[in-house]
């Protein structure tokens, strides 16, 4: 087993991870001479929390950020017979798909090796069925991983249907499977796509569908790219990744800033983005309209790992909107905020002058802040007729006419 990873990012050979020794869970990443001579020093190439160096750095946090948590890790590592702390085994195996455009592996990329295996609807079927036990679909010829606990599958849209991504072959799409505990979660996860697509908060199209007895939401992928069916991949990372934490440290709650799970909020993407972005203002406004559709919607799980930024070059921007659930509906889910807004937690009680108190801090000037937040809502209150649900339209709509009024969303 070798103790050296190459990182390939867009045809450049741009890193190298390295480990002392097989067992040894530390993995730093030394940049190669071509990414040095290439781009300025300090340029966020790989990560925000990787900064272009002439010197090796801790990469262990940000490569975590590539995997997936618990139970589905635990089973991917058991089909590659090694360790789930073995991060630098787990991407030697899965790491030529993985989120972002980052190509990871022993050697070089080479395309002649990619392939498809087309699914039908029975196998399909039985592909999503079976996830409980085979985590993302994994076969011996799958080179791929995706963060988050959530039951997944990924997926390549071609002209006769869905297939299934072989050798590192970039997918395209992802399935959710809905989780059991939370009965039509997967369908209002879909109608909150829909609105969020049209407030003009993502680009990417979703479906919904129900493959045997299971609901399943598929979105596009927004770090992929696919004209003419050549599949491009674009670089993101999420907030835990760009601070360089491990999002599933602290037993899983170190994506929340909630429940003392330490993790990142608002502030710190603002901070990112003020450093980071070619235009960080508009960066700033629009992260004040993903707040504000969040707290439109009743979504409380807008943690850390559901911001993510694209990264062009050596600048950064917010990626779409995703995995927005309103979490209201499920009285079982906290109604506490992931990340805080002007220091509190209350998705009940916060109203849009806590954004604007919250955005000041990053900063933006207030009226901006305002005027940002106050034009998405009512976009998101004009736009809810693409709900279907009326249960779900009907809370976006009181929770909108609350949040122009000024008062808390839980007073209408």
């Amino acid at each position: 087993m070798p103790n050296r990873l190459q990182v390939w990012l867009n045809e450049t050979h741009v890193a190298d991870l390295e480990r002392r020794r097989r067992n040894d869970a530390r993995i730093r990443i030394r940049y190669t001479d071509e990414a040095i001579e290439r781009w300025p020093l300090n340029a966020p190439i790989v990560s925000c929390s990787l900064p272009l160096s002439s010197r090796p750095q801790d990469a262990l946090p940000f490569l975590r950020g590539l995997l997936p948590e618990g139970d589905a890790l635990a089973a991917l590592a058991a089909r590659a017979r090694i360790s789930a702390a073995d991060t630098f085994g787990l991407l030697e195996h899965y790491g030529r798909d993985v989120a972002g455009a980052l190509v990871i592996g022993s050697d070089a990329p080479d395309e002649r090796r990619f392939g498809l295996e087309p699914y039908d609807e029975e196998s399909l079927t039985e592909e999503v069925g079976s996830l409980d036990e085979n985590p993302l679909g994994i076969h011996d010829d799958s080179e791929l991983s995706l963060p988050g606990v959530q039951n997944k599958l990924l997926l390549v849209k071609t002209e006769d249907g869905w297939a299934r991504p072989q050798h590192g072959r970039p997918s395209t799409h992802i399935l959710k499977a809905e989780d059991r505990r939370f009965p039509g979660i997967a369908q209002a996860e879909f109608e909150c796509l829909q609105l969020a697509r049209a407030v003009g908060l993502t680009p990417v199209e979703s479906e919904f569908l129900v493959l045997g007895n299971i609901p399943c939401l598929i979105t596009q992928r927004y770090d992929r790219l696919v004209v003419d069916s050549a599949v491009t991949r674009m670089h993101q990372e999420d907030l835990c990744q760009a601070v360089g934490i491990d999002g599933s440290g602290n037993r899983g709650r170190a994506k929340y800033q909630r429940r003392s799970g330490g993790g990142p909020g608002f502030r710190a993407a603002a901070r990112l983005l003020d450093a980071y972005a070619a235009d960080a203002t508009a960066e700033l406004k629009l992260l004040v309209s993903m707040l504000a559709f969040h707290l439109a919607t009743g979504n409380a799980d807008a943690h850390a790992k559901n911001l993510s930024f694209i990264h062009t070059e050596t600048a950064i921007s917010l990626a779409p909107v995703y995995d927005t659930t309103p979490t209201l509906l499920w009285p079982s889910l906290t109604e506490e905020m992931a990340m805080s807004v002007n220091n509190r937690f209350s998705l009940q009680t916060l109203t849009v002058s806590d954004i604007v108190e919250e955005a000041g801090k990053w900063p933006l000037a207030r009226d901006a802040a305002e005027q940002a937040a106050m034009e998405t809502i009512e976009r998101v209150a004009a736009g809810v007729g693409v709900v279907s649900s009326e249960e779900l339209a009907d809370v976006i709509s009181g929770r909108c006419q609350a949040l122009l009024a000024g008062a808390a969303a839980d007073s209408s």
